[in-house]
């Protein structure tokens, strides 16, 4: 059974940092899609970053390319985010998700295994 947990949020300054961290068990690491997604209040959850395992390929929203930065670490069987620059319309609940297939999606519906959620607050 795939799980997925989140930590690593928090409450921080504009133009602060924070990194995010995914830990993933239950699931082999060929063929996976691994992606992190965020929901502020009253607003459709929506697609930050996401990563191939096997060759680290990456793909970024608009809104966070040059700020953010998704990756990997194969021994510990865990992914990143890693979150600079950081302004308060990133405050948000931040999702990682996994997906079996080489494409990489942006759209929640695409992934079917989902951590619970870390709250990242960013205050003016």
């Amino acid at each position: 059974q795939v799980q997925l947990v989140e930590s690593g949020g928090g409450s921080v300054q504009a133009g602060g940092s924070l990194r995010l961290s995914c830990a993933v068990s239950g699931i082999t690491f060929s063929n996976l899609v691994m992606a992190w997604f965020r929901q502020a209040p009253g607003k459709e959850r929506e697609f930050v970053a996401a990563l191939r395992w096997s060759d680290g390929v990456t793909n970024y929203a608009d809104s966070v390319k040059g700020r953010f930065t998704i990756s990997r670490d194969n021994a510990k069987n865990t992914m990143y985010l890693q979150s600079n620059s950081l302004k308060p319309e990133d405050t948000a609940v931040y999702y990682c998700a996994a997906d079996r297939r080489w494409i990489i999606g942006t759209v929640a519906a695409q992934y079917p295994s989902w951590g619970q959620g870390t709250q990242v607050t960013v205050s003016s």
